[in-house]
């Protein structure tokens, strides 16, 4: 397993990754099998979306806010039960083929690191699996 340490500068972002996690797969020498990518905290999440147009992950996290205000009657007293919402709405993990040595995106696809309660400094980790 390795990790990788995130510095997020808005309370609510979406950082693109993919070439982080994609060096680790490159360093590994892993040719085919599975990349975990695995975000161990309770106010920030994975997921996997376009990274052609910036406005896509902007109109995610706009729709988010609707969705989820940050304030809204939440009992949660630390003032970010918001940002857990959001957290489980996404997942803390994502899993991605890994198909002679690279990640198997799709065209358009990366590997997004959503923040929801910075600007904090966060952890990534990433396990490989060779097939």
């Amino acid at each position: 397993m390795t990790s990788f340490t995130i510095r997020t500068t808005a309370r609510v972002e979406m950082i693109d990754i993919t070439d982080r996690v994609a060096a680790a797969v490159s360093e590994s020498g892993v040719k085919n099998g599975f990349c975990r990518v695995f975000i161990p905290h309770t106010t920030a999440a994975v997921t996997i979306n376009e990274n052609a147009d910036p406005d896509v992950p902007r109109d995610i996290l706009a729709a988010l806010d609707r969705i989820v205000p940050l304030s809204d009657r939440y009992r949660h007293a630390e003032g970010n039960a918001a940002a857990h919402i959001k957290a489980s709405l996404f997942g803390a993990s994502q899993t991605v083929f890994i198909e002679s040595g690279r990640l198997a995106l799709g065209t358009w696809q990366s590997l997004f690191f959503c923040e929801f309660d910075g600007p904090r400094t966060r952890k990534a980790l990433i396990q490989l699996t060779a097939c």
